[in-house]
Formats: C-alpha cells, structure tokens, sequence
C-alpha cells in the first residue's frame, strides 16, 4: 500500500472511531453549525486583513476592502457571529437545564472554560513580544500584532455576559417563545434612529455603545428559544424572510454600509457595536440554520464529515484565540524577507486583484501555522493538573502578564 493510501485509511478509521464514539443523543447539526461560524472567523480576518510596510520595516493594518468596495458582499457570508450567538443560546439553554447544581456553579464552569484560553495567549504574548523586540522586530510590529491578537477577544468578554443572562432568555422564551429577541431588535433600531437619523447633530458619540449588549444578545436570545422548541418552521421562514427584507432596506433606503467589518477611513461601521444591519442578517441567518438543521444532521451522520467537526469544536477557543497569531507567523518574518517592495499577497498594500489572489495562495500556509499552533495552545482549553496552590500562582502569573499584554495593546503603554 502506497504511502498517501496509508494516511487515507488512517483517516478513515479515525472518523469510524470518532463516530462510534459520539453520543446518540449529541446534535450533530448545532456542532455543525458552530464549527461553520468558527472557521467564518479566521477565513474572513486572513482573506480581509492586510498589511502595509513603513519606511523602517513595521507592519500596519490595511484592508483590501479600502480599495474594493465591492468585496462587502463577501462579508456578508464571513460574518457569521449570528450564527454562533445562535447555537450558544441553544446549547446554553440545554446544559443549563440539565445542570445538576447551582446556576452560579454553572455559570463559572462555563467562564473558566472561556477565560483559560484567553489567559492563555495574552501571557504567552506578554512574554514574546519583548524577546522580538530584542531580535529586531520594530515596535511598530508588534503593535499591530499586539492588536490583531486581541482583536477578536472582545467576543468572549461579550459573550460571558451574556452567557450570565441565560437564566433570564430561558424564562422569557418560556413566556414569550420566539418573539423574546424582538424588543432587542427595537433598542438597537432606536438606537440606530437617534445616531443616524434627523438627530444625529446633537447625540453624543457614546450612545452607540446601547448597542452592544442588546446587538449580541438577540442572537443568543434566538438560540435559547430555539433550544426551548418555541422556534420551529414557521417562525424560521419569518426570520429568513423577515431578516433578508429588512437587510435589504437598511441598504438600499436607509445608506448602510454594505460591509458587515469595519472598513478604515470610513465613518461608519456596522459591527463595533453592532448596528441593526447585524441583527438583520442574523435574523436571516439564524431562519436559514434552523430549516436546514435536518439536511445537515443528515450529511454529519457520514464519519468522514463528522470528524472534522469534531476536531473543529474541539479546539474552538484556540482557533479563536491563535489565528491572528498564525498569520503574523508569517507575516513577521515575510516583513524581512520580503525587504522594501514586501512579498506579495502577505505584506505589500492590497490595493490590487493580485493581492486578493496571492492572499488566497497564503492561506494554506496561515491554517497550517495554526494546525501547528493548536498542537501546543490547545493545552489552554484543558483542566490544569497541578496543585491547587501551584495552580493560583500560575493564575495570577497569567493574569498579571495577560494585563501587561492588554495595556500594551490598547495603546496605554
């Protein structure tokens, strides 16, 4: 047997062995679409996110969306941050129902599990940047890769809180199903109203951060209704066509920005905080997984499909958590190797359609650093097994380097 048939029967017989392994009673569909929204995350911060080089050699953040407009679309697809806000309302609303002791014993085994990863990999970045600061990288590099890491960070801050409010999105879905998330879609249109409309002059800047609680928690709020089945097909079909409707008047009647990221230069931005545009599509969204929840159940029910998903939500907060870090992995040394005119696709301006094609062509390269990445980071989403005294002096160690790293990232140090 040739040596790529080995590797493909080893493959096979793993994904025979993940599948006799999986619970009868596991929903196949709900991992499904978490490993979906998952990959959403690092796909759409690779394909979205540029560099430039300065005069000195350091990195700075650019976007391909700057130059090309018509690109927003893509975004439409890559922001799938509704899609996750929906399966953790559901899976938040079954664990919580089955949970054996108290609400805030619950609540604080889902918070570790979340802040370990993120303690993680801003003490390990806390640690690194000096020493590359001492080989040469410039500062201005590892400022930028200081905020690229904790760039995606705010969700798990976001989503702790909302994971807090579980007990309150249970009861109001018990009370009133499906339409619980539908005063969140009011506050964030009356929020809109009031920063967009005839008395945006006078607002203060500040109001649009209303937005954020109720913008993420909506969603969520779909997810817990869902897994209390006070969602079925018909109140899907309403939030498919309900949310595409009002998706496309945002846009064409009322000036949106097309683009689901923030776009640099532009005044506005959709998603930081989330603007009605973002419950829109999540409302669409959120219709369109529910219809199709049995179609996939159906294609997991294959091992060969299966096991990557699995694979996927096993390490989900380390893909959140690593994969800026994977593309700066390549991108740091590219700024030295590259010299003046940068290598193409990774750190020269992408302002151009050969940019977008060569950054396609180092995405491979970026999902294997990760897979590297994860081999060693994925100790993060375990249980620790030291001492507990041990264990409290490497917390607060973490958690003092991890402060560092924020400061030095947020630009107050």
């Amino acid at each position: 047997m040739s040596g790529p048939m080995r590797v493909l029967t080893a493959l096979g017989r793993s994904a025979e062995r993940i599948d006799r392994r999986t619970p009868a009673h596991r929903d196949r569909a709900v991992d499904g679409l978490r490993a979906l929204a998952l990959l959403a995350v690092p796909t759409g911060h690779w394909l979205l996110g540029g560099f430039t080089l300065d005069a000195d050699g350091g990195l700075h953040n650019a976007s391909p969306l700057s130059a090309f407009g018509a690109l927003a679309p893509a975004s439409w697809v890559l922001q799938m941050l509704g899609i996750f806000f929906l399966v953790g309302g559901y899976a938040s609303a079954l664990s919580f129902n089955r949970r054996e002791g108290s609400t805030g014993a619950w609540l604080k085994g889902r918070i570790v599990r979340l802040g370990r990863p993120v303690l993680g990999v801003t003490a390990v970045w806390a640690l690194a940047a000096p020493l590359l600061y001492a080989a040469g990288v410039p500062e201005a590099t590892l400022r930028t890769g200081a905020t690229l890491v904790i760039q995606p960070l705010w969700f798990v801050g976001v989503y702790v809180v909302i994971t807090a409010l579980t007990p309150y999105c249970v009861r109001a879905a018990h009370r009133l199903g499906g339409w619980a998330a539908a005063p969140l879609l009011g506050s964030v249109a009356v929020v809109d109203f009031l920063r967009y409309g005839p008395l945006s002059g006078s607002v203060p800047s500040w109001l649009s951060l209303l937005n954020i609680l109720p913008g993420w928690l909506f969603a969520y709020q779909l997810g817990v209704s869902w897994g209390e089945r006070r969602i079925g097909r018909r109140g899907a079909w309403l939030l498919l066509a309900g949310g595409t409707l009002l998706f496309a008047a945002l846009l064409v009647f009322f000036h949106y920005p097309a683009s689901m990221v923030g776009v640099p230069g532009e005044a506005r931005t959709n998603s930081h905080p989330p603007s009605l545009l973002v419950l829109a599509l999540a409302s669409a969204q959120s219709g369109a997984a529910i219809l199709l929840r049995d179609r996939l159940a159906a294609l997991l029910a294959r091992p060969s499909v299966w096991a990557p998903v699995v694979v996927i939500n096993l390490c989900a907060m380390t893909i959140l958590c690593w994969h800026q870090t994977a593309m700066l992995a390549a991108a740091v040394p590219g700024s030295f190797l590259g010299g003046p005119a940068g290598l193409a696709g990774l750190t020269t301006a992408p302002d151009s359609l050969g940019w977008i094609a060569a950054r396609v062509a180092w995405m491979p390269v970026f999902a294997a650093l990760l897979v590297v990445i994860a081999r060693y980071a994925r100790r993060f989403e375990e249980p620790p097994r030291s001492v507990r005294g041990g264990r409290a002096v490497r917390r607060t160690v973490a958690g003092l380097l991890a402060a560092g790293f924020a400061v030095f990232a947020l630009g107050l140090a």
